[in-house]
């Protein structure tokens, strides 16, 4: 029964704060604890911190605008690993930790290489487990790959927050509409291109021929890919490529694209992705900041800890029982699996 007991309290202190949900919460239209950790196998390199503060802060400001001056960010951790050097500007975390980290920065995950993602599992409207960006993301310029980080952000953070999905389809690029025509799996459909196949490139010049249909599918050739143009009107949506100058919003009921064979219809019930940010936790009660100022700057916490020192005490008096000798056994063993097993955990979240 005693031994029972020690396991219980034993998994409860140490095992628990690893599986919290994440501390980020809306208070008067500002998202204050997000947390953001950069994990112990990134290299020391100071221009990661000042790009991940840029990129929040740009962030802030567009998804202020994308969400009709409801939401910004207003107060963020960045945790730095025990693996980087001190500094006096670093303070100890209260609460935060790696695993409650909102978004982590880790090396490359094979499938997706230095692509950003948001994981998630739930379904519908149920918030996500984590961002991920590369360091190789954050430091180089991606600019024609994915366009502007704090876009990128954005685009991830609704993913996580308010567990809408994309509007695009690497898999089914094309449909065919309702009105027989081919139509890019996108939303919305006011977005202009061209599709084509591309022949060679060299450098950023490609040499391109236009898509040839199908006979058998009745669509685009395998090879096609649809090409949005650089000047729109279209503003958008942000689930689909929030990387064009033009694109500042979601899709709304108004515009969305429901032929789309795209995760956002099929998870969502062909719901715009607005109609469920509407419905989220964050805005059923949040309205519109008044006035026409913008919300102001993010402030950011630098967090380290320290490396956590073990003391212990043997009594030997000859007053310890060969009872309590065995637990003490037990706890030590119980603490180096602990510790082992959240290196383990860590390691796979990366």
């Amino acid at each position: 029964m005693v031994l029972s007991l020690y396991v219980v309290l034993f998994l409860a202190l140490h095992l628990l704060p690893g599986v919290k949900s994440s501390m980020a919460n809306l208070n008067n239209n500002g998202y204050d604890g997000i947390v953001i950790a950069i994990n112990p196998g990134v290299p020391e390199d100071e221009k990661l911190i000042q790009n991940i503060k840029e990129m929040v802060t740009e962030a802030s400001t567009y998804l202020f605008h994308a969400t009709k001056r409801r939401v910004y960010f207003r107060n963020v951790s960045i945790l730095i690993p025990n693996t980087w050097k001190s500094k006096s500007e670093y303070s100890m975390p209260k609460q935060e930790s790696y695993d409650q980290a909102d978004v982590i920065v880790a090396n490359p995950y094979l499938k997706y290489g230095d692509d950003p993602y948001t994981l998630q599992y739930g379904q519908c409207g149920e918030k996500g487990q984590y961002i991920h960006f590369t360091p190789n993301f954050l430091l180089t310029n991606n600019l024609p790959i994915y366009g502007s980080r704090d876009r990128v952000f954005v685009h991830e953070w609704a993913h996580l927050r308010w567990g809408i999905f994309d509007e695009y389809n690497v898999d089914r690029p094309f449909y065919i509409s309702s009105r027989n025509t081919i139509e890019a799996t996108r939303c919305s459909t006011h977005i202009t291109g061209i599709n084509v196949v591309f022949k060679e490139c060299q450098g950023s010049s490609c040499i391109t021929r236009p898509c040839r249909r199908d006979s058998q599918t009745g669509l685009y050739e395998a090879k096609c890919t649809f090409i949005p143009e650089k000047s729109q009107t279209a503003r958008d949506s942000i689930m689909f490529v929030q990387s064009l100058d033009s694109v500042t919003e979601f899709c709304t009921a108004k515009t969305h694209n429901t032929e789309a064979p795209n995760l956002q219809n099929k998870m969502c019930s062909s719901r715009s992705t607005w109609d469920v940010i509407m419905d989220s936790d964050d805005f059923r009660n949040a309205s519109p900041m008044k006035g026409t100022d913008p919300p102001p700057h993010p402030t950011f916490s630098l967090l380290k800890s320290k490396q956590r020192v073990v003391c212990l005490v043997l009594d030997k008096s000859g007053s310890m029982t060969i009872f309590f000798l065995i637990h003490l056994l037990f706890i030590i063993i119980m603490f180096l699996f602990v510790k082992f097993l959240k290196i383990i955990l860590i390691s796979l979240k990366s």
